[in-house]
């Protein structure tokens, strides 16, 4: 997908030295699955508590 956006300078040249990304399309793309990743760990996150779990830890330690 072609998109236009305006990004800081700073903000892309600080990704990029940091990343050792060679291009602004690479930086971006790596900050985008970054994104996701983290988002996704925090939905695994959330159901701490949540889920019900019903089986013997000590048994399936010595299967």
């Amino acid at each position: 997908m072609r998109t236009n956006i305006i990004i800081d300078d700073f903000l892309m040249a600080e990704a990029m030295r940091l990343s050792q990304l060679k291009t602004k399309k690479a930086t971006v793309e790596k900050g985008l699955h970054l994104l996701i990743q983290i988002k996704k760990q925090e939905q695994i996150r959330n159901l701490c508590g949540k889920l019900k779990w019903d089986a013997n830890l000590e048994q399936m330690r010595l299967d």
